[in-house]
């Protein structure tokens, strides 16, 4: 069984830059240290950097007593953050820098008058936290039909969740111009995000079984890996090797390995060693059976 290995697997600029972060205040920080929810969503990683570094995730300011608090990669809602400032605590702000400009556009959209969509979904951290620098009138899409029921409006601002695809950007945006007289779209989807997805589809093609690796909480590797069974049906999304079944491979002549953005290289490296070992067993057991 041969093996083929998306370039793009692996950790995004946004996640390595709030990785980073976090290992640093851990350096230069005294005191106790805790994220504002996961920093990203992998648990492992998360539970390693407790481990390590004795970074502790809480879920609301209120369960900090002093200290620092790292805004995780993904973003919190405004008033989670002042809510941070009010307390006391020091502030270390890891937002991804892409997720940062999403929040910025949506306060500017809304003093000028445009009624914000967001494409993206609703429960995920980072739109919860997007929305939350527009108004009451600010509406979360998934898909086109999501605004069927939508008034007409003078105008419409556009952003998107930034692990959401093109095509649902544009598929919405295209909606949005029967809705409203003015429809100003800015692309807010991460660069990183496109690429990992166009190469996942090319993989996806050409394999007999995808294996999509990252955590089961991560919207960008679930997204990842509805994109590749779309077009591959024997697609599997693990967070670790520990999960890889053998029997999915029966038949396989090659195999596509993919991972989502906040997947680190030694979770990857794990389940490409398995599945190298698995393709080896599978070899052997081909030449025993023509010796014989």
């Amino acid at each position: 069984m041969e093996i083929l290995i998306a370039k793009t697997a692996g950790f995004c600029f946004g996640v390595k830059r709030a990785i980073n972060i976090a290992r640093k205040s851990a350096e230069d920080v005294s005191g106790e240290i805790y994220t504002l929810g996961p920093i990203i969503h992998n648990p492992q990683v998360v539970k390693k950097l407790e481990e390590s570094s004795n970074i502790r995730a809480r879920n609301t300011v209120g369960e900090m007593d002093g200290g620092t608090v790292i805004i995780r990669s993904h973003g919190v809602k405004l008033k989670e953050f002042d809510a941070a400032k009010a307390k006391g605590l020091d502030i270390v702000d890891a937002t991804c820098p892409f997720v940062k400009k999403t929040q910025d556009l949506v306060s500017e959209l809304t003093k000028e008058g445009y009624t914000v969509v967001v494409v993206g979904d609703k429960e995920h951290p980072e739109v919860q936290g997007i929305i939350s620098y527009g108004n009451s009138g600010v509406i979360v899409a998934t898909t086109a039909e999501d605004l069927k029921d939508m008034p007409r409006k003078k105008k419409i601002g556009i952003v998107a969740q930034t692990t959401q695809s093109q095509e649902r950007l544009q598929a919405i945006a295209s909606f949005c111009l029967t809705k409203a007289p003015e429809v100003k779209v800015c692309n807010t989807i991460c660069n990183a995000t496109s690429i990992r997805q166009k190469e996942s589809v090319e993989l996806s093609k050409v394999v007999g079984c995808m294996i999509v690796v990252g955590g089961k909480n991560s919207a960008n590797t679930r997204r990842l890996a509805e994109i590749c069974r779309s077009i591959q049906p024997r697609t599997y999304h693990i967070e670790t090797a520990s999960e890889i079944d053998p029997e999915w491979f029966e038949g396989v002549e090659r195999l596509g390995v993919t991972a989502g953005a906040s997947t680190p290289n030694w979770i990857i490296s794990e389940a490409i060693s398995k599945l190298e070992e698995l393709a080896s067993r599978d070899t052997r057991r081909a030449k025993d059976s023509n010796r014989n």
